[in-house]
């Protein structure tokens, strides 16, 4: 869960002039590389970083930060979102995060902090 503290237009070429209202914003994602979950927790926690993922924007630079983590082993972050849009949940980037992806529209959807909180919970109870 990430929380942004002040509207923030985007800046990568992809989504270049979308603006992200102030709010919380929910995004799924995997950490398949060197270090796993921990490392890419801890360096979507980092506000200075060298952007490399769409994320990164969210969390540099002092745009937003990182509130909420739920680790679900072995999960995917696709059949996860699949359960959350179902919810008819507004996605506010199409194709953010998931420019590899063919089945999810994004990898980052938009809702307040108190239903974030309910969706994060239902994920737990499912995993």
């Amino acid at each position: 869960m990430i929380e942004l503290t002040a509207d923030l237009t985007l800046q990568n070429k992809r989504f270049a002039g979308i603006t992200l209202a102030k709010g919380t914003y929910l995004y799924c994602g995997s950490a398949n590389g060197p270090g796993g979950i921990a490392a890419r927790v801890k360096r979507h926690c980092k506000a200075t970083k060298k952007p490399h993922w769409h994320v990164d924007e969210l969390t540099s630079n002092g745009a937003g930060r990182v509130v909420s983590v739920l680790v679900v082993p072995g999960g995917n972050e696709c059949e996860l979102l699949a359960g959350l849009l179902d919810q008819s949940t507004p996605v506010p980037v199409p194709g953010f995060g998931s420019s590899d992806c063919t089945k999810c529209a994004s990898h980052l959807i938009s809702t307040g902090v108190g239903n974030c909180l309910m969706l994060l919970r239902s994920l737990a109870g499912a995993a």
